[in-house]
């Protein structure tokens, strides 16, 4: 693989973790629901933590060029989004109850 597709595939991971991350904090703070991140489980702090988890991962995606990699990027965005996502489901998140 040339460097810009490896560029495209890290950045493309880093923006589906962060996307991934970010999309429950989001829905949680927009629907009034507390749900807990490190500075706190408002659902102010967590309107604040979505939206800069989802405008992080728009950043990272802009740095990966997917319209010259999009098949690298698509592939890097789907297995960044997943150990998010089991993370996210087997409560390991902070502050989360079993």
């Amino acid at each position: 693989m040339e460097t810009g597709m490896w560029q495209a595939v890290l950045l493309a991971f880093l923006a589906g973790m962060l996307a991934a991350n970010a999309h429950p904090h989001f829905a949680k703070g927009i629907a009034a629901e507390r749900f807990p991140t490190v500075f706190g489980s408002s659902p102010v702090v967590n309107v604040l933590a979505g939206w800069s988890g989802l405008a992080l991962a728009g950043l990272c995606l802009w740095g990966a060029h997917p319209v010259r990699h999009p098949g690298w990027a698509l592939l890097g965005m789907a297995v960044g989004a997943l150990p998010m996502g089991l993370f996210h489901a087997t409560g390991r998140t902070i502050g989360a109850r079993d």
